[in-house]
């Protein structure tokens, strides 16, 4: 007699999905693509792993709680949060535009929107002054007719980092609308309402997550700003001195205060991706 049948489960060791064979293709890593991978392991933790090494962790306390420090803390984050809720302002509309609307030069439009993303800091810092500034395009409109000048201001510290962080929140937030499903906006605009009401009532709790995840991108860039602020607003303390200006000022005077605010900003980035695991990041 020939006794029953080997469950399928059982002869997975022929090459099923679950096999040994196939557990093994995914457990084994090859060398060539191992020790590069280890390399650039090390390369991108060991400086991390130095900065905590080195960190004066004993006078940190009272590193955290000078002036300068704290000015400089105080203005980050206010600026940082500032630059945020002026990209969530117009970085939003202007992400449904590129994922809506159709007009001619969408393409052209959405490149020149994500440029600040690949262009030196310095360099936006140097645009903004020649567009902002005294004598700049609509800095000098803006001078004689309101008085209102931005550059070396706190106010252009704001505008300096909503420069660099905003493409980050409209990219952020164009994908989610992209994959949203545009039939529940047209059926509430069939219902009676309008456009305005449809993205307010119907896309916005469909794209919040989007919307989240971009702001959080985009107030962490604007914290760990620095290029642009220090060409477009200086870097003055109590009013434009922010940490990454900070840092660079201490670490020719003071390295440890230098090394307190870099323990900051590492513990800001930590916070940020993990409030984005969920949305990026997945388990094996």
């Amino acid at each position: 007699m020939t006794g029953p049948k080997q469950p399928v489960a059982a002869r997975s060791d022929r090459g099923g999905p679950d096999g040994p064979r196939v557990r093994a293709v995914r457990r084994g890593v090859p060398v060539p693509l191992l020790v590069p991978g280890l390399l650039a392991m090390a390369f991108l933790l060991v400086p991390l792993l130095a900065l905590l090494v080195r960190a004066p962790w004993r006078s940190l306390p009272s590193q955290l709680t000078s002036t300068e420090v704290w000015q400089a803390l105080q203005l980050s984050l206010v600026s940082a949060t500032a630059a945020t809720a002026v990209a969530l302002v117009l970085g939003v509309p202007l992400a449904w535009l590129l994922a809506r609307a159709e007009f001619p030069g969408r393409g052209l439009v959405r490149a020149l929107v994500t440029l600040p993303l690949v262009l030196p800091p310095v360099v936006g810092g140097v645009a903004l002054l020649l567009a902002l500034g005294r004598n700049g395009v609509v800095g000098q409109w803006l001078d004689a007719w309101f008085g209102i000048t931005l550059p070396f201001t706190t106010a252009g510290v704001v505008i300096a980092e909503a420069f660099v962080a905003m493409p980050f929140l409209v990219i952020s937030v164009e994908g989610t609308l992209r994959a949203a499903d545009p039939r529940y906006e047209e059926a509430a605009t069939t219902l009676g309402a309008s456009r305005f009401t449809a993205f307010r009532r119907v896309t916005l709790p469909l794209i919040a997550p989007g919307i989240a995840a971009g702001a959080v991108l985009a107030w962490a860039r604007a914290l760990g700003e620095f290029g642009a602020t220090i060409t477009f607003a200086g870097n003055f303390p109590g009013r434009t001195q922010t940490m990454p200006l900070a840092v660079y000022l201490a670490l020719q005077n003071d390295p440890e205060a230098a090394i307190a605010l870099s323990l900051i900003l590492l513990a800001v980035s930590v916070a940020v991706l993990a409030g984005l695991r969920d949305r990026w990041m997945t388990g094996a």
